[in-house]
């Protein structure tokens, strides 16, 4: 059974929204009889029309293109502080002679 141009049942539209994608092709599979792929597909093809939509290419947070559920980097300068405030919290130890 194919979906043509119909729209995506109530349930499924609610697992998409809480970001339940997996949840959302199992249920559209059981409303449907739709197969695996025939179902992944129909909820990518809502997806990719419910999206709004961006330039090819476009960078997403702290301009770099993350995928879904991933958390940027952090960038060098933190560690290097961190490193360096270390650094001189051992140098301090190690000029008072290690007595506190």
């Amino acid at each position: 059974m194919a979906l043509p141009d119909h729209p995506l049942p109530h349930d499924v539209l609610s697992e998409l929204q809480r970001a339940n994608k997996i949840e959302a092709i199992k249920r559209l599979r059981q409303a449907t009889g739709l197969g695996l792929k025939e179902a992944k597909d129909a909820v990518d093809a809502h997806q990719r029309a419910a999206a709004p939509a961006a330039a090819p290419g476009a960078p997403g947070v702290h301009g770099t293109r993350l995928a879904p559920g991933e958390v940027p980097r952090q960038r060098l300068g933190s560690w290097l502080w961190t490193l360096a405030l270390a650094l001189a919290a051992l140098l301090a130890f190690a000029l008072l002679g290690g007595k506190a």
